[in-house]
């Protein structure tokens, strides 16, 4: 299979390449070239934003080389950008695989919401960049309006596993690793909802090589883990002296914590967790969704943070995430 990977240097493009080289495919990576390209691939560089970006996919050599199976593209800015990639692509892709989000959806939504829930309004396949759902509301616009039944929308949700630059786990990791009382938001057995970047590749380019088309939902089945199972993975893993002091949710409110990002993965019981840990994911399932169990992930993502040297990348259009040590102690009375 020949794969073309619009991205593949950072957390999920890169996850999609280390999963099709292991799979003996030809994968070319299209970059803007920022990043290392994992070894083993063909590089083609270029900048999809600006004018004749795109060249490097036109006329690199000619014939076979230049036509590809399968199109995996992670960009999650303008559609306008997926939508040029895709007529260029037009003809010579036989699927176009969009990695998409469960955020298309908006906030809040029901619990168990399948593929077929209401979508953000305001969404263009050429528009500019405005925010994450409607862009990616787009980008899914954008791929269909090409490549019609053969795009694979990809609604992942959570997504956690090695190269994560946007700093969830590698929090999580890093505060249990210095040790002490840590503050774990409560309820302990709170159902937690998200992806291993690595199970998401491995989904989609099954998926794409089948020429399955049209939206998923991909991420574990509610409960796969709980906040508890997390935390105290992390704890094995590093091999810390942490000790979880369990909190309720009201008290960690009231002092004033923000769920999702001064506590990473964390929302308390109610409608937003039932948006984002409470997803439907049966059709994904019946489509071969297989799910690694949680200690993986951390134990994996904890050898991945220690091989380049304790501190994960970030995105430069993410901000920060984590709680600040004089707010945890003042919440544990310390």
């Amino acid at each position: 299979m020949r794969l073309l990977i619009l991205g593949g240097t950072e957390f999920v493009g890169r996850a999609v390449a280390e999963s099709a080289l292991a799979r003996d495919w030809e994968v070319t990576v299209f970059h803007r070239g920022r990043h290392e390209a994992p070894a083993g691939v063909r590089v083609l560089h270029g900048d999809r934003t600006v004018p004749d970006g795109l060249a490097a996919l036109t006329g690199t050599g000619g014939g076979a080389a230049d036509e590809w199976d399968v199109v995996v593209d992670t960009w999650s800015r303008a559609p306008s950008a997926v939508l040029g990639a895709a007529r260029v692509l037009e003809g010579r892709a036989g699927s176009y695989a969009y990695i998409s989000s469960r955020s298309v959806y908006g906030v809040p939504t029901a619990a168990r919401l399948t593929e077929d829930g209401a979508l953000v309004e305001g969404a263009a396949a050429d528009a500019e960049e405005r925010d994450y759902p409607r862009d990616k509301v787009g980008g899914e616009l954008a791929a269909r309006a090409v490549f019609g039944d053969r795009a694979l929308l990809v609604r992942a949700g959570l997504i956690l596993g090695p190269w994560e630059n946007v700093g969830r786990l590698p929090w999580w990791l890093g505060r249990v690793a210095r040790g002490g009382p840590v503050l774990a938001p409560g309820p302990r057995d709170n159902p937690l909802q998200y992806i291993d970047v690595r199970d998401l590749a491995e989904w989609t380019l099954d998926a794409a090589g089948r020429g399955l088309g049209g939206p998923y939902n991909l991420t574990s089945e509610s409960g796969h883990t709980t906040m508890g199972e997390l935390l105290e993975a992390c704890v094995r893993t590093t091999g810390s002296d942490a000790e979880l002091r369990w909190t309720d949710p009201d008290t960690v409110l009231a002092a004033g914590i923000e769920p999702w990002t001064d506590l990473p993965v964390w929302l308390p019981p109610g409608e937003l967790h039932d948006t984002l840990h409470q997803g439907d994911v049966s059709k994904a399932l019946a489509a071969g969704l297989r799910c690694r169990p949680a200690e993986e992930t951390v134990r994996d993502t904890w050898a991945w943070l220690r091989s380049i040297g304790g501190k994960s990348p970030r995105r430069p259009d993410r901000p920060p995430l984590g709680l600040a040590p004089e707010v945890e102690a003042a919440v544990l009375g310390l």
